[in-house]
């Protein structure tokens, strides 16, 4: 299978912050997010493991009682339950690769 970016749709959260899924399988999907600063995602935990690589930008991220300032070439693993936030202190893209496959987010209704 192939992927190529130009076929893909992005999905536009408001805010600035877009997102495209990259596809993936039965056992996992991939989500690219291009992401701006001053961004802060909710405290939030699923069931499915998180693996997820820093594109460009930093950002800061709690993983359970961890925390750490991430960086471009930087990347994070996020067992399944484990509660996490991201506050992004910079224009950001990020790949997230969830296993088992994920369900895809969708934009908040206004």
């Amino acid at each position: 299978m192939f992927v190529f970016r130009d076929k893909l749709k992005e999905t536009d959260f408001g805010h600035g912050i877009k997102l495209t899924d990259l596809g993936g399988n039965g056992n996992m999907n991939v989500l690219h997010w291009n992401t701006p600063a001053g961004t802060v995602s909710p405290a939030h935990e699923h069931p499915e493991e998180q693996f997820g690589y820093l594109l460009q930008g930093s950002f800061e991220v709690t993983i359970g009682d961890e925390k750490a300032v991430l960086k471009a070439g930087d990347s994070y693993f996020i067992p399944g339950g484990v509660s996490h936030q991201f506050k992004l202190l910079e224009d950001c893209l990020a790949i997230d690769i969830f296993s088992p496959r994920r369900p895809v987010p969708e934009p908040a209704k206004s």
